[in-house]
């Protein structure tokens, strides 16, 4: 079965999106900026509602994903509460200042993480396409679940082969994600082109009402 994870920007789109069948949220505030952290209302409302997995975006802010160690601790944080909510999973990343992954920070955030899911966001196609590689590897002996990616510039379907191939390097170690332009439309040929068993879009089950995604880095 193909599970469709549908990224929302907030609680109302989060039911929408459940009602119109989705397998999976992504849940997340400021889909303009790509993406960050809902607030603790949202949070609560959310997961009280619905019995669906919900993974939560775990980003203080827009723009770079190198971070401060405030903002390292701000994370840290933010992951305990989701943990203690009950949400499945989270969905987080951090790179250097170099534009490497940051394993240090990885550490420590995935030190928060005991029981849940994650998610390797799309600071993954901001690394170095030769470096993606042995980023899952890493990601992947560090308990990763699965990692959130279009392939290349643009959006999805325009990196098949690329999203091909790093699926069938991931084999069952984790799950390489196909997200960024795949909507209803389209998704079955996506699944088929790549091999995918998952696909990540804010669109995935059609036009969620009052959808916020002007922008969305993330689907």
């Amino acid at each position: 079965m193909l599970i469709r994870e549908v990224c929302v920007g907030s609680y109302r789109e989060a039911l929408q999106a459940a009602a119109a069948g989705a397998e999976r949220i992504e849940l997340c505030d400021n889909l303009a900026d790509g993406g960050t952290t809902p607030g603790p209302g949202t949070l609560q409302m959310t997961r009280a509602a619905l019995s669906l997995p919900i993974h939560v975006i775990i980003r203080p802010r827009g723009g770079s994903f190198h971070y401060s160690a405030d903002e390292v601790a701000i994370q840290c944080y933010d992951i305990a509460y989701c943990r203690e909510l009950g949400f499945e999973g989270v969905v987080l990343g951090a790179l250097d200042a170099e534009g490497h992954l940051d394993m240090a920070v990885m550490t420590q955030l995935l030190s928060q993480t005991a029981g849940m899911a994650v998610t390797f966001h799309m600071a993954f196609d901001a690394l170095p396409r030769e470096e993606q590689f042995a980023a899952i590897d890493w990601l992947a002996a560090a308990g990763v679940s699965r990692i959130l990616t279009r392939g290349g510039p643009g959006s999805a379907p325009d990196n098949l082969e690329h999203l091909r191939a790093l699926i069938a390097y991931a084999a069952d170690r984790l799950i390489i994600l196909p997200g960024g332009g795949i909507n209803r439309d389209n998704l079955d040929a996506v699944a088929r082109a790549t091999g995918a068993r998952e696909l990540h879009g804010s669109r995935i089950v059609g036009q969620v009402t009052g959808s916020s995604a002007a922008f969305n880095t993330e689907g």
